[in-house]
């Protein structure tokens, strides 16, 4: 399989170790030679860190309809009927395939349900259909995938890897673009390897570690998306990012999810003088959609001049919280909170990325041979804003259709050949590294400041301008010093950044997580995605790869 030390070949390569990237490597034919990369170990993304659960009508009181009108509703009208219906129906099927893999879900203890899975209810839902692992669900998901990944006998696993840009090739027969691999700095080495591939899948992640408060892990830097628009593929709906409302607001500015279970448990959100508030601004009070709540949440945090709100579930009882959030409670004692005996410090922060690369739902992009899955991808199911615990299910569902189409399509994709190393004869180290920290503090506090839950043309125009500034310092710096993980993510946050501000800009409205007092209202004129389509790319990317 090794061609030479720094070049490698292989069926299908997957970029990214989460739900979506280990989705794909299972559904793939035994026979294919498959990589995974991953920036850290396969368990340091986002997939982990999910606390809430996957959404599924199974309660025989619910129905595919429910969830899919629930989905709309959260979505401000915007997603895609057809792929919303296409993800909710198949999300029984994907909790029956996830217990085959042998994960531990919660169940019912009593009543008619016993055995059955516990269902947890969460905002925007008007059911109770969120199948959960106690309070840790998505890392239950991870290591149920992880352990399936690791058993199969041709699935390499390449750790520490952090992938530059993709190989873009014209095909010798009809001229057409493919995509035949990625160039990858193996953090290890510090050496640029080639990883060519007849098919690869971007399964990176969303890009909310853009702003200064996120809920993501180091690595949300927004990769994916960042690679294929260099590489030529249209973008979507990049101005919907989810700012989870109930964020830990701890003294030394770190912040921890506190899951929207803890609010569909009977969590109150208060004042810091213990005055409710959520019932003025919906009628389904803390169990309104995410957005709504982190706009209220935001408001009174300004109109009062205060720096955070109190979430409440201490009234339920000690052995209540213990039993419904035993992770949870048991991390916020480490910092000093007991949640089930005192309210907890709660801020909104930068979550979840809605839009991303043009997909549909078996995951295929622009760009043939490229595929997209999870949060990196725009497949219509969001909208404007994101239904609590849809975000693992649609890894799932169009993980494993991704994978089945490139098994089904790999003869097609011929092994691509020809393709040079990465070239540094022109490049030196670097003797600056602190600019790159600075720069990266400018990015997160000026998207913070002027694109976050409520915006203004000004703030946004002035967003554009520091992002054009940024990313011309940053072009000069990637072009003469050798590149490390720091100036790679740097560059790519840089990107989505602008093509989150580009498309704040070209939307009139306010609609789901795009709030801008410009234009208050949603208009019925604007009910339309918001598709960024890049210059023309060449046909063939490899002249000076990276460096273009």
């Amino acid at each position: 399989m090794t061609v030479a030390d720094n070049d490698l070949f292989y069926d299908v390569l997957i970029l990214g170790g989460g739900a979506g990237g280990l989705s794909v490597a299972l559904e793939l034919p035994p026979e294919a030679r498959v990589a995974v990369l991953s920036k850290g170990q396969l368990d340091q993304g986002a997939t982990n860190w999910a606390q809430g659960g996957i959404a599924a009508a199974i309660d025989p009181g619910d129905s595919f309809d429910s969830h899919i009108e629930d989905t709309m509703i959260a979505g401000a009208g915007l997603n895609s009927r057809d792929a919303v219906r296409f993800v909710v129906e198949r999300a029984p099927g994907i909790i029956e395939w996830l217990e085959s893999l042998g994960i531990d879900i919660t169940r019912e203890t009593a009543g008619p349900r016993q055995g059955q899975p516990h269902l947890n209810r969460e905002g925007g839902h008007s059911a109770r259909r969120v199948v959960h692992a106690a309070d840790a669900t998505g890392k239950a998901v991870q290591a149920c995938l992880e352990r399936a990944v690791r058993a199969r006998r041709k699935v390499d696993i390449h750790s520490n890897h952090v992938a530059i840009d993709m190989v873009v090739r014209a095909d010798p027969a009809t001229g057409r673009r493919l995509c035949a691999g990625v160039y990858a700095l193996d953090g290890a080495s510090g050496r640029v390897r080639l990883f060519r591939a007849r098919a690869v899948v971007l399964a990176t992640g969303g890009a909310s570690r853009a702003y200064l408060h996120t809920s993501n892990p180091v690595g949300a830097t927004g990769d994916g998306i960042a690679m294929a628009w260099r590489a030529g593929c249209r973008i979507a709906d990049m101005e919907f990012t989810q700012f989870h409302p109930t964020c830990l607001a701890a003294p030394d500015g770190q912040t921890f999810l506190i899951s929207e279970a803890v609010r569909g448990e009977g969590g109150w959100l208060t004042l810091p003088d213990g005055t409710r508030f959520m019932d003025r601004f919906h009628p389904r009070g803390e169990l309104a959609p995410r957005d709504v709540v982190a706009r209220a949440i935001d408001h009174e945090m300004k109109r009062l001049g205060v720096p955070h709100v109190l979430l409440d579930i201490a009234h339920k009882g000690e052995a209540f919280v213990r039993e419904h959030f035993p992770t949870l409670y048991a991390h916020c004692l480490t910092l000093g909170y007991d949640l089930a005996k005192e309210p907890v410090p709660v801020v909104p922060a930068a979550h979840y990325t809605c839009g991303g690369v043009m997909t549909d739902v078996h995951g295929r992009t622009d760009l043939d041979g490229l595929y997209a899955v999870g949060e990196c991808a725009f497949t219509g199911l969001h909208g404007a804003n994101r239904l609590a615990s849809n975000s693992i299910l649609e890894c799932l569902v169009i993980g494993r259709e991704a994978g089945r189409e490139i098994g089904h399509r790999l003869a097609e994709f011929a092994e691509p050949t020809g393709v040079p190393g990465w070239d540094e004869s022109w490049v030196r180290d670097s003797d600056e590294e602190v600019v790159l920290t600075h720069n990266w503090d400018e990015l997160r506090r000026f998207m913070w400041d002027y694109v976050g839950i409520v915006r203004t043309t000004k703030r946004l125009e002035r967003a554009l301008h520091r992002c054009e500034l940024l990313e011309s310092e940053i072009h000069e710096y990637y072009a003469n010093f050798r590149v490390s993980r720091p100036l790679l993510e740097l560059r790519n946050m840089a990107c989505v950044a602008r093509l989150i501000v580009r498309s704040a800009l070209a939307r009139h409205e306010s609609r789901g997580l795009h709030y801008t007092l410009d234009y208050p209202a949603p208009q019925d004129a604007e009910c339309v995605d918001t598709i960024l389509t890049p210059a023309p790319v060449a046909p063939d990317r490899a002249a000076k790869p990276g460096r273009l």
